[in-house]
């Protein structure tokens, strides 16, 4: 008996095993509109195996996104033109999912391949925007820091985003408070210096992130599952940490977030992050343990019998896997070859099947 390939049911939601494809930004949108790429890369995992795929960081606001070849939901189009790939997804025997995000400091930046420079209002960037005016380095355009009314004016992008996910197909939302990204920003003490509600005590830092969340869960079907990645630790002292982020999952819980998809770092360039097979692995487990949540495992995690120890020790309920799924499409589908799980194959590739 496999409890990797033992099936999870989170509300009224069964996904048919616990390997979940981690959102991977690809940078190749067009004015936020994913493309026949998208629906290659995502369609691909679903084929593969996977009981969860879901999409990359997509912002919920023009200015939100990381550059400017990032997918959105702040449109119509938007929201039509991932109508299909959810579909498809869906037609695998996978779950589709996506994940609501704004970059906030980190945003206005070019693609990785090339350099991932913050890009000037000449090369199609705009101004960030932030809990305050600490830009993410010294070569990092200064954010604007967010009033109180743009504040609620985000609150309800990141609403209206979640009605288009659903709209589109999605069984599944995830918000985005991880990776240095502006819900993390408000989050950790080193980004957030405001002295008025939203800023300061723990309480206060963790008010828009949670404020988001009591919104999003108001109008996503009580009958799915929300889930919320999160930077468990910025490895930076004086940072958020582990101790905060078991606060936070708890307070997520209580406004019925079913996940916690535990990863960690992001908010400054210079943290050390000590980097190893399953290095976030224990974040997952603590706060599985403390906050009483479900969680889901992420980073290095790449072989079989490893993801298999996870699930299996109750470490974590779910991984997910990023870069192993961009070299193996179809890695649960050798994972269960591996780990002696018969599972079914897609009928056109059964010729293959071992």
């Amino acid at each position: 008996m496999s409890m990797l390939f033992t099936p999870i049911r989170l509300r009224d939601l069964e996904i048919r095993n616990r390997i979940f494809v981690s959102p991977m930004c690809q940078y190749s949108a067009t004015d936020g509109i994913p493309g026949s790429w998208h629906a290659v890369h995502l369609g691909s995992r679903a084929v593969g195996g996977a009981g969860l795929v879901m999409v990359e960081a997509t912002a919920v606001t023009p200015a939100g996104r990381i550059t400017p070849y990032c997918t959105g939901l702040w449109s119509d189009a938007q929201r039509d033109a991932f109508a299909p790939i959810a579909r498809f997804i869906r037609e695998q025997g996978a779950i589709p999912a996506i994940q609501l995000a704004h970059a906030g400091r980190k945003a206005s930046t070019d693609a990785p391949w090339r350099g991932g420079g913050p890009l000037s209002r000449e090369q199609n960037g705009w101004q960030p925007l932030s809990p305050g005016m600490i830009p993410f380095t010294p070569k990092h355009v200064v954010p604007h820091a967010l009033t109180t009314t743009e504040i609620d004016v985000l609150v309800t992008a990141f609403a209206d985003a979640a009605r288009r996910a659903r709209v589109a197909g999605f069984d599944v939302v995830e918000l985005h408070c991880a990776h240095g990204y502006l819900l993390h920003e408000f989050l950790s003490p080193l980004t957030n210096r405001r002295t008025d509600q939203y800023g300061g005590s723990l309480d206060n830092r963790m008010r828009l992130p949670l404020e988001v969340v009591r919104t999003i869960r108001q109008i996503w079907p009580a009958h799915l599952p929300v889930f919320v990645r999160l930077s468990a630790s910025d490895w930076v002292d004086g940072g958020w940490d582990l101790p905060q982020s078991i606060e936070f999952s708890k307070q997520l819980k209580l406004l019925g977030v079913d996940l916690v998809d535990c990863s960690s770092g992001g908010l400054t360039a210079d943290a050390k992050i000590p980097a190893a097979p399953g290095y976030q692995v224990p974040f997952a487990a603590d706060i599985r343990r403390d906050a009483g949540i479900a969680t889901g495992a992420v980073g290095l995690i790449t072989e079989a019998h490893q993801a298999e120890a996870i699930v299996a020790n109750g470490q974590a309920d779910t991984v997910l896997l990023a870069r192993a799924m961009l070299r193996d499409p179809y890695w649960p589908l050798h994972a269960a070859s591996t780990l002696g799980v018969d599972v079914p194959w897609p009928n056109q590739y059964l010729r293959a099947k071992p």
